[in-house]
């Protein structure tokens, strides 16, 4: 699960630097497009430690998904306010695909929770 985490936590820096650069092509350069990548530089941090600390593992995978939950309902909670108004620009593909990869991130950790759990009994 620690590489998981590591692989969707550079997905999310990627999709907040493509989103940060296409801002800045397009003239309208925002901090808040590279939101994504500070989720996932948190992921990524959290993924290297549970690899590197076993016994914290378990613990730093639930703060992972937890993560992963608030990310995804603050990206959920600000696209279904704006749902008239969506478009496909830069911004909303990439609160999109944000949303998405959390939502498989939250997906793929249960289901390894509840193998673990269904496995240690």
């Amino acid at each position: 699960m620690p590489n998981t985490a590591i692989s969707f936590g550079r997905l999310l820096i990627l999709v907040g630097v493509i989103g940060y650069v296409v801002s800045m092509i397009n003239a309208r350069s925002s901090v808040t497009a590279l939101i994504p990548a500070f989720f996932g530089i948190t992921l990524l941090i959290l993924g290297y430690f549970a690899r590197m600390k076993e016994g914290l593992r378990k613990h730093l995978m639930h703060a992972a998904v937890l993560v992963a939950i608030l990310g995804f309902i603050a990206v959920a909670v600000r696209l279904v306010t704006k749902i008239s108004e969506i478009t496909f620009s830069a911004a909303y593909v990439s609160q999109i695909v944000t949303a998405l990869l959390f939502l498989a991130f939250i997906v793929l950790s249960v289901r390894s929770f509840l193998a673990a759990r269904s496995e240690g009994s």
